[in-house]
């Protein structure tokens, strides 16, 4: 498993930050969404809630996803980013990382949208490169 400096934890977990998750089904069909909720740690792990959707439905048929993360906006082929290459190492529809996911995001978009939140999904990070490159 990946281990990450605390710098790049902060620029991927930058406030306000919102990146885009690709996953497919387990036929390969792929699907993008938009997220701002995805947490980064420094043992390599990205935890992220979800509502019952498609992109959790995907997770769920196929554990692998890419995570596109862009550090400063506009963006143009100089931004500064990371596309962090993901497996699913858990989903939690119950439980402290689901409690936890739920109140980041009360306290970041409200309760409204916590309530949305249906699992927490826990990734591994298993590769990372450059935005651009």
């Amino acid at each position: 498993m990946a281990r990450f400096e605390q710098d790049f934890v902060d620029a991927v977990n930058q406030p306000g930050r919102m990146g885009v998750l690709a996953t497919a089904d387990a036929s390969g069909l792929p699907d993008v969404a938009y997220f701002g909720s995805p947490r980064l740690d420094v043992e390599g792990n990205l935890t992220m809630g979800l509502g019952n959707n498609r992109t959790l439905a995907n997770l769920e048929a196929n554990p692998q996803a890419a995570f596109l993360a862009v550090e400063k906006s506009p963006v143009v082929f100089t931004t500064p980013g990371w596309r962090l290459y993901l497996t699913v190492k858990e989903i939690q529809r119950e439980g402290p990382v689901l409690d936890a996911v739920r109140q980041a995001i009360d306290a970041q978009a409200g309760p409204e949208a916590a309530n949305m939140i249906q699992a927490a999904v826990v990734f591994s990070v298993d590769e990372v490169r450059p935005l651009v490159g």
